[in-house]
């Protein structure tokens, strides 16, 4: 069953909507109720992500330290050191 739904918008992003809408062939309302049914859907996997650790990244953290150079210097370095 189809319901309405009004929604206070800045006039701007409304009009960018519809230009959006327009270019990918669907209706604003799709696209709010597409959007709609994947922040409810995905809730607890969007909440997640920023709490998940990744044992790579965990493992590799605090492994490399700001040594104040650049990175085009610190490349410089070990090219020169490798080709000389």
């Amino acid at each position: 069953m189809l319901a309405k739904l009004t929604l206070t918008i800045e006039q701007s992003v409304i009009e960018q909507a519809k230009e959006y809408a327009q270019k990918k062939n669907r209706s604003v309302s799709r696209i709010v109720e597409e959007y709609l049914k994947n922040i409810v859907t995905n809730h607890e996997i969007g909440t997640s992500f920023s709490k998940m650790k990744s044992p790579i990244t965990n493992s590799i953290s605090g492994m490399f330290h700001d040594n104040g150079k650049s990175y085009k210097d610190m490349l410089s370095e070990v090219l020169q050191d490798k080709y000389l």
